[in-house]
């Protein structure tokens, strides 16, 4: 199906405009067309030899249809902002942890780099797993507060 296009007379329009600027107005009208018409419509051809209908697809792909299509689609990651912050969190929470005491320190280092559970943790060291885990919220608070400085 042809789309009418009813043309602009810029010139009639606007009769004080250069011929540069009358250029730039038709350019964006034409992009325009194209971005609205152009890529959104399906196009059809017929096979001289065969008599067969072929169907060309519009060229804005659509999220749904590539779903259709079982497309794979790449994984999201880290922009590289969040990057930047996550290694800056790091380096303040490293320079906080490094102001608690050696046995805090302790705690924290097999919790949380080792991958120890509290009752494994209780298990190693002797003491009852509520005390470990009274001292492990008890050491949050204390970076939190820290962290919030």
């Amino acid at each position: 199906m042809a789309k009418y296009r009813n043309w602009i007379n810029y010139r009639k329009k606007y009769p004080g405009l250069s011929d540069e600027i009358i250029e730039v107005l038709k350019k964006s009208d034409n992009k325009m067309d194209y971005q609205q018409y152009d890529l959104k419509v399906d196009r059809y051809k017929t096979d001289k030899v065969t008599g067969t209908v072929i169907r060309i697809p519009s060229r804005e792909v659509s999220y749904d249809r590539l779903l259709e299509e079982n497309k794979q689609f790449q994984a999201e990651s880290d922009s590289v902002e969040d990057k930047a912050v996550n290694a800056v969190m790091i380096e303040r929470m490293m320079v906080c942890i490094k102001t608690l005491s050696k046995e805090e320190q302790n705690l924290i280092r097999e919790l949380f780099f080792h991958n120890k559970s509290e009752r494994r943790l209780a298990t190693e060291t002797g003491i009852p797993q509520m005390i470990l885990h009274y001292r492990k919220v008890k050491i949050l608070k204390k970076l939190r507060k820290l962290l919030e400085k």
